[in-house]
């Protein structure tokens, strides 16, 4: 089996370029690839890495979207907190 096509190798090619900082066009040279590939494999481990939803840019709107959602979020938990708290009080204080 090739070299390329193993999982390992397309990561270790990757981790050189986004952990070590090293040029993709480099990296490509170095080791005899095709810089697009290199390229692709930089994009998916950086995709795997950080996850879907991270790395994208936020627009204005979208944040203000995501801060009331988040307050709401933690209102609601307050709330929860707080009767948990209150349920605790009631059923220790019989004993």
């Amino acid at each position: 089996m090739p070299k390329h096509r193993d999982p390992e190798y397309k990561e270790y090619v990757a981790k050189l370029v986004v952990e070590e900082h090293r040029v993709a066009r480099q990296v490509a040279f170095e080791l005899e690839l095709p810089e697009s590939t290199v390229n692709h494999w930089v994009a998916a481990y950086k995709k795997k890495k950080l996850g879907p939803d991270q790395g994208k840019y936020v627009t204005p709107g979208e944040l203000s979207k995501l801060e009331a959602k988040y307050a709401k979020e933690i209102k609601a938990l307050r709330e929860e907190n707080e009767i948990l708290k209150k349920a605790m009080h009631i059923f220790t204080k019989g004993q």
